[in-house]
């Protein structure tokens, strides 16, 4: 295991608040999304626009959001980890005021595309603090106690947005983000260590930052892994962007019932993260994926085979999805791991780059993919069990390119 920055040992002291910031910050992108998925009723009567022009509004966050989310771990690896996280937070919190007061659709769109240009670096810098932070199992264990416990999120967030929503109007949600991406932001400013020395930090010029985008971008292990990543996630995450289709539509379910969709789903996402910290130091990263893939594909299977037979119902359609983020989560920490493994001395532009790749598919997804597969539950289970197909083929050509060597050279004999 390549060793970490000498001043490692001082962060160790700030172990028992790390893992709830990290959590906190990585919170931002979940809570930017799925507390408003209650709203997109109001906010279309509102604006008088059709659900679809509501759509667009979770696009253009999307779409900023993986645009910059391709910057973020750069600048940090230049700047320092502190500083990209609290100035993207109080971007953040400007945002998240302009979406509360927006006067029409295009200055929600306008504010929404602010809110995804900032919310990415608290996710995509903390890896790059877990990994200079610890190695090895240690590593994966802090990165499963953040998953574990910004995986809370999702499940709470909707139900907040249906309750706000019914309560004060959905420009009350725009409030509760504000505030709590501003306590984030003091929380940060009061105790987040930084994590990189200044010794290590890369220069931010030109040349030898392409040179480091191409590097990464080159890296046809860094691409499988990264893809793997993404398409995992999207066969969790194309029920997220559906959501109200899925309650609404297939569920005839209400506003404050979001919760029978999440919370089944992020409690899968919580065991599997649980299951790889134990697992971390007892069993291989590749036989901790290749259990999470085996768990994803049952999944989508019992999902699929329900769906053919029977329609939509609670319990059985959310069920599966609980077992498919079990798997997805068990998988996750090693799988990223090992892709910023491969650039040490570029690890925040290497997590700006997985970022980037997860979200320009999140991104395609929910402008895209969702609308186009929304319609019936079984579309939606074959879309997720296709994703999952994919992430497979990635990680099985990343194993391939391992064994003949970096990036697919044949190693020479011994």
């Amino acid at each position: 295991m390549a060793a970490g920055p000498p001043g490692r040992a001082q962060h160790r002291t700030h172990g028992t608040l790390l893992p709830w910031l990290l959590a906190a910050l990585a919170t931002i992108g979940p809570f930017s999304i799925d507390t408003y998925l209650p709203s997109f009723p109001s906010i279309a009567r509102d604006y008088a626009v059709d659900d679809l022009y509501v759509q667009q509004s979770l696009s253009a966050y999307m779409g900023s959001f993986a645009i910059m989310t391709l910057f973020h771990g750069a600048l940090s690896d230049s700047f320092g980890r502190r500083p990209v996280i609290l100035v993207n937070l109080l971007v953040f919190v400007v945002a998240s005021i302009g979406c509360a007061l927006a006067p029409t659709i295009e200055t929600l769109l306008a504010c929404r595309a602010l809110q995804g240009m900032s919310a990415g670096a608290g996710i995509v810098v903390g890896r790059a603090i877990i990994r200079d932070t610890y190695d090895g199992p240690m590593a994966q264990r802090l990165m499963s106690q953040v998953t574990m416990l910004f995986s809370l999120a999702p499940a709470v967030a909707p139900v907040i947005g249906g309750l706000l929503d019914i309560a004060f109007g959905w420009r009350s949600i725009f409030v509760f983000l504000t505030l709590f991406s501003f306590l984030t932001w003091a929380g940060c400013a009061w105790t987040l260590p930084e994590t990189l020395p200044k010794k290590d930090r890369q220069p931010f010029r030109a040349a030898p930052l392409f040179a480091s985008y191409v590097k990464v971008f080159g890296s046809a292990r860094f691409a499988m892994l990264a893809l793997g990543v993404a398409f995992n996630f999207a066969g969790f995450f194309i029920y997220v962007v559906s959501a109200p289709a899925v309650i609404y539509r297939h569920l005839g379910l209400s506003a404050t019932e979001f919760a029978w969709l999440f919370v089944p789903g992020i409690g899968g996402v919580m065991i599997g993260a649980w299951l790889s910290g134990r697992m971390a130091g007892r069993a291989t990263p590749e036989r901790t994926v290749a259990l999470g893939f085996a768990v994803m594909a049952t999944a989508a299977c019992l999902s699929i085979g329900y769906h053919l037979a029977l329609p939509p119902a609670v319990p059985w359609t959310v069920l599966p999805l609980m077992l498919y983020s079990l798997g997805m989560s068990l998988a996750m920490p090693s799988i990223t791991l090992l892709a910023l493994d491969l650039f040490p001395r570029n690890r925040g532009l290497a997590a700006s780059v997985q970022g980037f790749t997860q979200s320009m598919t999140n991104a395609l997804l929910a402008g895209i993919v969702s609308p186009l597969v929304a319609g019936t539950q079984l579309s939606l289970a074959v879309t997720s069990g296709i994703a999952m197909a994919l992430g497979a083929a990635c990680w099985l050509n990343y194993l391939r390119l391992t064994r003949r060597g970096k990036d697919g050279k044949d190693v020479a004999p011994a």
